[in-house]
């Protein structure tokens, strides 16, 4: 067996102990086609006041100027689908913000896994990255052979859907790079597009991030959400986890593994009321190592009142 083959089914083989669900590998090249893709959206302010979207293009389309000498592209899946679902009558957040920040957990795993590969392989240089950096994730997914984008921009699985963090981790091992998936099952099916109540996603993978509810009630940063999307916000008090729900893929969900991701009792059961009476220093000792944080306590009041319209 070739070093590079051996390497790489090392690496495949911690990243699975380590608890990752999947794990790929891609050549660092330039992203030709995604750079174009990324330009459009850019020009047709898709990405609203996400200005961070418009810095470091080069970054985002190369690997390789990110983490100098780089060779390979490695992709992880981690799933975060929970057992446990919200109480009736309780405003909606999105899956993936029902436990610990998954920053706080994907990033000690990629730091063990990184570890790992110096103990076991020798001097090597690399950086793992989750929404830290300018890395088109879902294109090196894609790459690695891991799954085909939707139409609503996720990355979907055949075998568990769409519910799952991806993480990345760039080196300047030479690894044996999997083959990119090029089929979309997606078919005719409009789920999302049909159920989406603020008509964000535009066209089949292409989405106005200005439009979206995750966007409206997290990345917005303004004192009111605009009065034109109050009526839509359907209950979703922090993100939004329609186009997911009525996927079809996601009908072959799994319940996560991760101890880290049990849902935080309050996000599960308290009532619109409860959040609304809430004090701020209550929300920031309930919510210190939860993505809630990130809209903070004034960002979760402005949300309760756009959807209480």
């Amino acid at each position: 067996m070739r070093s590079s083959e051996k390497n790489t089914h090392l690496i495949k083989t911690e990243a699975v102990r380590l608890g990752f669900n999947s794990c790929g590998v891609a050549k660092a090249v330039q992203l030709e086609d995604d750079a174009r893709r990324l330009e459009q959206w850019l020009n047709k302010g898709h990405q609203g006041e996400m200005q961070y979207m418009e810095r470091h293009f080069d970054l985002r389309i190369d690997p390789r100027k990110l983490v100098p000498g780089a060779k390979s592209v490695i992709t992880l899946m981690l799933n975060y689908f929970p057992a446990e679902q919200q109480q009736l009558n309780t405003p909606h957040i999105a899956k993936y913000a029902y436990g610990t920040d998954y920053h706080f957990v994907i990033r000690h795993k990629l730091n063990e896994l990184l570890q790992y590969i110096k103990d076991n392989i020798g001097a090597v240089d690399g950086r793992g990255f989750v929404d830290s950096a300018p890395v088109l994730e879902r294109s090196w997914a894609v790459r690695s052979g891991m799954g085909w984008v939707g139409k609503n921009g996720n990355v979907l699985t055949k075998h568990s859907g769409s519910f799952f963090f991806i993480a990345t981790l760039i080196t300047n091992l030479d690894l044996v790079a999997d083959s990119p998936f090029t089929a979309d099952h997606c078919g005719t099916c409009t789920r999302c597009i049909d159920a989406c109540p603020t008509d964000a996603i535009v066209s089949p993978t292409e989405i106005d991030g200005s439009k979206c509810i995750s966007y409206l009630t997290i990345e917005l940063k303004d004192a009111l959400i605009p009065t034109g999307f109050h009526d839509k916000m359907k209950d979703w008090m922090f993100g939004c986890d329609i186009c997911q729900d009525v996927c079809p893929w996601n009908r072959f969900s799994k319940n996560n593994t991760e101890s880290a991701f049990t849902p935080i009792p309050e996000i599960l059961n308290l009532s619109l009321q409860q959040w609304e009476e809430m004090s701020e220093e209550t929300f920031n000792k309930v919510f210190k190592n939860s993505p809630l944080k990130r809209t903070k306590w004034k960002g979760i009041q402005r949300n309760i009142k756009a959807i209480k319209l």
